[in-house]
């Protein structure tokens, strides 16, 4: 894929991820059970996401303490959580796996993207990162870290609890559409 494709995927990511998610609430269809599970993995998801937060100093120092031990896109693969989940509270197995296949055929460019920009910023220390570290799917084989730990001021720095409150707001409606609708 060429790197104008993977920048122009890059830059329409959040607005398809919108138009999607509108889609999503018109057409869930949730049951008690699809709830309570995917709810559960979409939280999963979420605290993965904060874990993260509360790691990362953006361009500025190469984060690999955390959930960086384990994958180099800690913030997506909460967010694939997080999306999945939402997409099985639905009930409706074919937004799942519209889901999945967006997901990765959208981030999985950006990473690729993302992890040029951060080579070129790091250097070798990246690179060596790169090679120990699962670009997404994490490796349960720990990196060795820095040592550093979560910081509640980076967690609000980047906003996370954004997060935690569109996660709030989507449980509710789905929860509101399994009982009420």
């Amino acid at each position: 894929m060429s790197s104008k494709i993977k920048k122009f995927i890059q830059k329409i990511r959040v607005p398809l991820g919108f138009v999607f998610a509108v889609v999503f609430m018109i057409l869930a269809s949730p049951s008690f059970m699809y709830l309570m599970i995917g709810v559960s993995v979409a939280f999963v998801g979420l605290l993965i996401r904060a874990w993260a937060a509360g790691h990362i100093r953006k361009n500025e120092d190469l984060a690999i303490s955390g959930p960086y031990a384990f994958t180099r896109n800690p913030l997506y693969l909460g967010s694939f959580l997080l999306g999945l989940g939402f997409m099985i509270a639905s009930g409706v197995w074919w937004l799942a796996l519209i889901f999945v296949v967006l997901y990765l055929g959208i981030y999985f460019p950006v990473m690729s993207v993302e992890a040029e920009e951060l080579s070129v910023i790091f250097g070798e220390k990246y690179n060596e990162y790169a090679d120990e570290v699962s670009l997404f799917f994490p490796w349960f084989s720990k990196y060795k870290s820095d040592g550093k730990k979560f910081e509640k001021s980076l967690y609000i720095k980047h906003r996370e609890y954004q997060a935690a409150l569109g996660f709030m707001f989507v449980a509710g409606v789905l929860t509101a559409k399994a009982y009420f609708f």
